[in-house]
């Protein structure tokens, strides 16, 4: 009996494999003729039964559902079969399908970069960071293609910072600097820079073809993917997420006064004005003759109300830089900011008869008028040094005519040429 139970169960072995090499013939057929489709199908059929075949079958199964996979345009499916073929191949020492799955996945990879890079040029960053996380996964060495999935995902949205967090985040715990030297020579037939490695520039300048050899180098982009973590979790609400990486930001570029700065809003948000105060001191403290910083630290706290320690910043970003005409602008505006808070007062005063009311009105009236022409100062003294600046005639139009002054409205008019 125990015989006849051995040999049912090896006929039984025997006829599971003839019909997997049945099924991929049928599959290769398939392929050939172009339905590729049918082929997956086909090979789908016998997909419970290919663990138990020998890794040559297995091999030539993956092979074929690999190519029907990337005909249907299914990249993820013909990755997932391709490195399948590879890793029987390698563990069984035998390679027959292995120089085709790589040569086809060097291809794939060329093919979803130039598609991804047209998806974002035509504005479907989404598409394109799918593609890229592909093109990634297909040559996981090549790390610049993560960078760039999750740089089109935040591209591609809200909907997506859910998706541009797990890539960042998949690049910190990879170390991902994305530093390096570009190598650059002008074509001496066509005065074009072309960049190349150091080698074959090195070759051509010597050949003649080239000349001008040159050497940049990319900084880091590791701050840069950090502070990203903390800025999307911050715009998606989530605080305390978004403190922890702000914390590991500074942690790992201690120097970038703008992380100090983008904490310190992150706590006014959350109503903390006393760390608020404390952070913006700080970063104050880090940079102290540095205009860019100050006339941040003045965007930030106009931003929240606090129109005196935004004028002040703007003056010491002035005092160091006379002509930045950004804190000039928005010194202006500060003016005309804190006069037009006054409207919806007056609105109300201006709905009473009482004597009193009406008194406040004018009062109010009066110092409105006066920031207004505070704000037109500063920035008539700027034209003095900057006559033909569109952004500060445009400015002074608009405050003039909500003066009601004519004389000088129709005089900046003329200036912008209108």
């Amino acid at each position: 009996m125990k015989t006849k139970i051995v040999m049912l169960l090896a006929l039984m072995i025997s006829t599971a494999g003839f019909s997997q090499k049945n099924e991929i013939k049928a599959a290769e057929k398939a392929l050939k003729s172009g339905d590729a489709a049918t082929a997956k199908s086909t090979l789908e059929s016998a997909s419970s039964m290919i663990g138990s075949a020998d890794p040559k079958m297995q091999a030539q199964y993956y092979s074929n559902l690999a190519n029907a996979n990337l005909n249907l345009a299914d990249f993820d499916g013909a990755v997932t079969a391709f490195k399948k073929v590879i890793s029987i191949e390698e563990a069984s020492g035998k390679e027959k399908y292995t120089a085709d799955a790589r040569q086809k996945m060097t291809q794939m990879t060329s093919e979803l970069v130039n598609a991804a890079v047209e998806d974002n040029n035509n504005k479907k960053y989404s598409e394109g960071a799918n593609k890229l996380y592909t093109a990634y996964g297909l040559s996981p060495k090549d790390t610049i293609f993560l960078y760039y999935a999750a740089s089109s995902a935040v591209q591609a949205g809200p909907d997506n910072y859910d998706q541009a967090i797990k890539f960042y985040e998949e690049l910190k715990e990879l170390n991902y600097d994305g530093s390096g030297v570009t190598y650059t020579a002008v074509n001496v037939a066509t005065g074009e820079v072309e960049s190349m490695d150091k080698n074959t520039r090195d070759l051509y300048v010597k050949a003649g073809t080239h000349k001008d050899p040159s050497e940049e180098t990319t900084p880091s982009k590791r701050s840069e993917i950090v502070k990203n973590i903390a800025l999307i979790y911050q715009e998606q609400g989530k605080n305390d997420l978004a403190l922890a990486a702000y914390e590991d930001a500074i942690a790992d570029n201690p120097e970038d006064v703008n992380l100090v700065l983008n904490k310190a809003n992150l706590y006014f948000t959350m109503g903390d004005k006393d760390k608020f105060k404390e952070l913006m001191a700080q970063a104050s403290d880090m940079a102290p003759d540095n205009p860019d910083l100050l006339y941040n630290i003045g965007v930030i706290n106009m931003e929240q109300g606090n129109l005196e320690e935004a004028r002040d910043a703007y003056k010491k970003a002035l005092e160091i830089d006379p002509g930045y005409i950004n804190a000039l602008l928005n010194l202006s505006t500060s003016y005309v900011n804190e006069g037009n808070g006054l409207i919806d007062q007056m609105n109300e005063l201006a709905m009473s008869s009482k004597r009193a009311d009406m008194a406040k009105y004018d009062e109010l009236k009066e110092q409105k008028g006066e920031l207004f022409k505070q704000g037109a100062e500063i920035l008539e003294q700027a034209l003095k040094t900057n006559p033909d600046n569109e952004s500060i005639l445009a400015q002074l139009k608009n405050i003039y005519g909500a003066l009601g002054d004519n004389e000088n409205f129709m005089r900046i008019k003329k200036l912008l040429g209108e």
